[in-house]
């Protein structure tokens, strides 16, 4: 009887089923099947022999991990541009969504938006293409303005130490009006009645910004900061990359980038499906933890 019903209301709803099935193949094909490539990482992979015909090892290539001199470095470099880029990143958007939030004028509202929201939409090699020419020795905007102010010459592509903070501060400035649109979204949610009350209480615009618009800001921010903190091992790939050179690789080498090198270019992918793997395997216990804690603490979680 119940299953008559459940096809009945099917058969009525028929259209919402066909708009759904697109995104649901798309899961299933592209995320989920391709999940079977990961038994690799159990095996010494040979593309002749294929997945099953190839010997099994077992954790032989996350022990090689854990041993290898490369490890430690690898952790240190993802996990410090990951957590920089975190307390960078996270709270500037918000801060410009409740700037923007305060502005009355309609046209400088609606320039400073276009002006922060365009970087967003410049590729990521020819925002590393500005980077290397901005900070480029002898011929770069930013050395000459040095020059001119009388300070030493430096390569500031080729310090290791400078590397995370113009990898952070440029990614910040590129990403920062594109972050603020969900949070300038939960803003406009909030009822027109809780200004007007405040205002004729005599609230000043700070006390209604920390009263008002703060704890309605305050589920979204929970939901991303648990996202963020659920990929904190998953630092971008291409622009680090393409930051790349022999003089900072010492703090840009991350798990993507060596994954790439190891798998890809070193032809041994049952070792980089290890890495890639263990890397997984990570984010998704923090994911839980963080969400676990977050439930707790604010009542606003994934699940």
């Amino acid at each position: 009887m119940r299953m008559a019903q459940t096809w009945i209301k099917a058969r009525r709803s028929w259209e919402l089923y066909v708009l759904v099935l697109l995104p649901v193949l798309y899961l299933l094909i592209f995320k989920y099947i391709p999940m079977f490539g990961v038994m690799i990482a159990f095996k010494d992979y040979n593309v002749v022999k294929g997945i099953w015909g190839s010997p099994w090892v077992g954790f032989k290539h996350f022990e090689n991990l854990f041993h290898s001199p490369n490890f430690p470095l690898l952790i240190k470099n993802t996990i410090g541009i990951s957590f920089y880029s975190l307390l960078a990143g996270f709270p500037i958007p918000i801060l410009l969504a409740l700037a923007l939030n305060e502005v009355r004028t309609g046209f400088f509202k609606r320039s400073i938006q276009m002006i922060t929201y365009a970087p967003h939409f410049i590729s990521t090699v020819v925002m590393v293409s500005i980077i290397i020419l901005m900070l480029s020795p002898h011929v770069g905007i930013v050395e000459r303005l040095f020059i001119f102010l009388g300070f030493p010459t430096t390569n500031f592509m080729g310090e290791p130490g400078l590397f995370k903070s113009i990898y952070v501060w440029s990614g910040v400035w590129q990403e920062m009006g594109y972050a603020s649109i969900i949070y300038i979204a939960a803003l406009a949610g909030v009822d027109p009645s809780l200004y007007e009350a405040a205002k004729m209480d005599g609230a000043s615009r700070f006390k209604k910004i920390i009263h008002i618009d703060l704890p309605s800001l305050l589920p979204i921010t929970v939901i991303l900061l648990i996202l963020s903190l659920g990929n904190i091992m998953g630092v971008g790939f291409e622009k680090i990359y393409l930051m790349q050179n022999p003089l900072n690789m010492s703090t840009s080498e991350v798990i993507s980038t060596y994954v790439y090198k190891v798998g890809l270019l070193g032809a041994n992918f049952s070792f980089s499906s290890a890495v890639g793997l263990f890397n997984s395997v990570i984010n998704l216990i923090l994911l839980v933890i963080v969400n676990f804690f977050a439930r707790r603490v604010s009542d606003n979680s994934l699940w």
